[in-house]
């Protein structure tokens, strides 16, 4: 599990680096300036979740993800359109948090959904998490809820348990495999016992020392290729692209959104991106963020242009106008439906849809009935 590099890399890189710093510059300082800025942001949280599960072999359509975020589906959500809305909330819970909150130990641990192996997390607060005078009376209310969900859980761990020794011989299993072993986990369904996963996130920390000596575009490259290489999360893959976002932010190369690192990399080719040769690999990362930022780069453009004509329509308008804030909505998601309009903006759905035809989106179904607007 050891990651090595060497210094001959950085001279055929060089061309591939500058692009990619001068890209995700002009990327960053644009975003700093313009009027769209809180918008784009969100919508490349959209974006990069599904070029995510592109980059994995598996397709998702962004207007199920938006509609799916808004708990709004048209169908029975698939598992690979789950695990994008995980990848959304994510990148919104990185976003929010400190620029090296992720990397960080306690960061690593939350988003690796709680491992244990940097030690117990230590929450220091001045205030209670329960009002004292309050707490007689939340348990009274919750105390019957409580004692059928222990119910629940003490029945399934009795099945549980049954079944995991079942064709299992204990004088089999050693003292030091017994204590590897998960007490909540005893069919090693979510855990592989061969695969250490706290040793292999452990090595991987150490490359950040190694990139920190690098060029932002670098490090952050050399770091998601030490990941797919060490892989130590199996199931959750996609987390090296958000942890690069997260430490071009601590960098502070891009600082006004967190980078949709996935966005550009699904354009580049899968022969590249998992080639044998690292300096192909990290010529492929190097050139899917460059690639990214021309998007984001071209993305804003249209979203000024679109802004623009939109304030023409609302200009005149009173005061107390819903239209500046639903060209704030349409401005953050890839797409709208009335009902998003009439929930967000707190009136009926005939309101909503006089005031999709006030402020002049395009409507992009095509259909009669369960129509969408959006921003192209």
């Amino acid at each position: 599990m050891r990651y090595e590099i060497d210094s001959p890399l950085l001279v055929s890189l060089l061309p591939t680096i500058v692009q990619a710093e001068d890209g995700l510059a002009r990327l960053d300082e644009r975003t700093t300036r313009v009027t769209v800025a809180e918008g784009f942001a969100e919508r490349r949280h959209f974006f990069d979740a599904i070029g995510a599960l592109w980059v994995a072999g598996e397709l998702v359509h962004v207007e199920d993800l938006v509609l799916h975020d808004a708990r709004m589906d048209t169908r029975t959500p698939s598992h690979e359109l789950t695990i994008a809305h995980s990848i959304l909330r994510m990148r919104r819970r990185i976003w929010t948090a400190a620029p090296d909150w992720a990397l960080s130990p306690a960061g690593l641990s939350v988003l690796a959904g709680g491992m244990e192996g940097e030690g117990p997390l230590e929450i220091k607060s001045t205030k209670p998490l329960v009002d004292e005078d309050a707490e007689g009376e939340v348990d009274g209310l919750l105390s019957a809820e409580l004692a059928a969900i222990d119910a629940i859980l003490e029945r399934s761990q009795r099945l549980l348990d049954s079944h995991g020794h079942l064709g299992r011989s204990e004088p089999h299993d050693t003292p030091e495999r017994t204590r590897e072993k998960r007490s909540d986990d005893p069919l090693g369904l979510f855990d592989d016992e061969e695969w250490d996963e706290v040793a292999r996130l452990g090595a991987w920390r150490k490359t950040i020392a190694i990139a920190d000596a690098l060029p932002a575009t670098l490090g952050a490259a050399l770091i998601f290729d030490a990941w797919e290489r060490i892989e130590p999360l199996r199931r959750q893959h996609w987390l090296g692209g958000l942890l690069v976002a997260s430490y071009l932010r601590a960098r502070g190369k891009v600082t006004s959104h967190l980078f949709a690192f996935y966005a550009g990399l699904k354009t580049i080719r899968h022969e590249r991106r998992r080639a044998r040769d690292r300096l192909t690999r990290l010529q492929a990362f190097l050139e899917g963020m460059a690639e990214s930022a021309a998007v984001g780069l071209k993305e804003m453009d249209r979203l000024s242009l679109a802004r623009t004509q939109m304030e023409i329509r609302f200009r005149d308008r009173r005061s107390n106008s819903s239209l500046p804030r639903l060209a704030d909505f349409v401005l953050s998601r890839p797409m709208v439906s009335s009902a998003m309009v009439a929930r967000e903006l707190q009136v009926t759905s005939r309101g909503a849809l006089n005031l999709l035809n006030d402020i002049g989106i395009r409507e992009i179904t095509g259909r009669g009935r369960y129509r969408a607007w959006g921003i192209i």
